[in-house]
């Protein structure tokens, strides 16, 4: 099934350095509003107290928020958690109880809203563990970066592919931490699993691109790099746009009917896709024709035995 009717010719190279203004702008920006803003870290980052209630009737939140401060827990954050009747409690670390005692306490608050209100499940987390998920969320993101490197370089051949391919990996992930300072979304290790989701996707189309990129020069080795590009870009541009709409079908169903839970590992998908199609049509093949992408580069073999047939 194609998108287009017919085979399209963008020139996508041509303005390249117009998206990559744009890619510059919308990448400073995410910078500014991670370092004025920051993320809203959840708990599995900053140590603390989630719970999960039921009522047997609609939860008054605002009734639940009062009893909860009256109780003496403070800072609580109070929200459905799936339907109207269930509700999930996030609290900052209490470390002189247990969590058998924060369980009793918390529902003793919640029983003077509603006499049938009941907790169903406590899990405390120390700040120990978040610092150290903080810094292994890191290092996996360090890794990938590093072996996708690695792997595009051994594959064709070049680094400059290479290149190409991290700066729009980084670009991808970037943006999404930018969204996640500016709306206060809860970031936590859902919105990380869904940021490498993002780098596999993004480089997944990036790697389909590079291929037909190695076929076209193939085909014909004197033909101009950037006509070679566009060419690629454009033989690749219905599956590209076929395959975003429908995941992003998918993932807009997620993110309206998920609920809290899903909300940021939704939202993270959404706007990854979106970064991803962008950077694998603007930036990795276009930052591989700034650095004087040829023929020869991914054929390296070819470029030997010419030289040795030289007299």
């Amino acid at each position: 099934m194609e998108f287009f009717s017919h085979q399209t010719n963008f020139q996508f190279m041509a303005t390249r350095k117009v998206w990559f203004g744009l890619s510059i702008v919308l990448m400073l920006a995410s910078f500014a509003l991670l370092i004025t803003r920051g993320l809203n870290l959840a708990i599995d980052f900053t140590g603390g107290v989630t719970a999960q209630a039921t009522f047997p009737v609609t939860a008054d939140l605002s009734a639940v928020r009062s009893q909860i401060a009256a109780a003496g827990f403070r800072d609580a954050v109070v929200e459905n958690f799936g339907s109207s009747r269930a509700i999930a409690i996030r609290l900052p670390p209490e470390p002189k109880q247990t969590s058998a005692e924060l369980r009793d306490r918390l529902q003793r608050a919640l029983q003077k809203v509603n006499a049938g209100a009941t907790v169903q499940s406590l899990s405390v987390v120390g700040p120990q563990v978040g610092s150290e998920l903080k810094k292994s969320a890191m290092w996996a993101l360090t890794f990938t970066l590093l072996f996708i490197f690695l792997y595009i370089a051994w594959r064709f051949h070049t680094w400059r592919l290479s290149l190409g391919a991290i700066l729009a990996v980084l670009h991808d992930p970037i943006l999404v931490l930018g969204f996640f300072a500016l709306t206060q979304i809860s970031f936590d290790l859902n919105v990380v699993a869904a940021v490498l989701a993002v780098i596999g996707y993004s480089l997944n189309d990036t790697v389909v691109v590079f291929d037909r990129i190695r076929e076209r020069f193939e085909g014909n080795r004197r033909l101009a790099a950037n006509v070679v590009l566009d060419q690629a870009i454009n033989q690749t541009l219905s599956r590209t746009i076929m395959t975003k709409v429908v995941t992003s079908i998918v993932v807009v169903a997620l993110l309206v009917l998920g609920g809290p839970v899903l909300r940021g590992f939704s939202a993270a998908l959404l706007i990854g896709i979106l970064a991803g199609t962008y950077s694998s049509i603007y930036i990795s093949s276009a930052i591989a024709l700034e650095c004087g992408l040829t023929a020869e580069h991914l054929f390296p073999s070819a470029r030997k035995a010419a030289v040795d047939e030289l007299p």
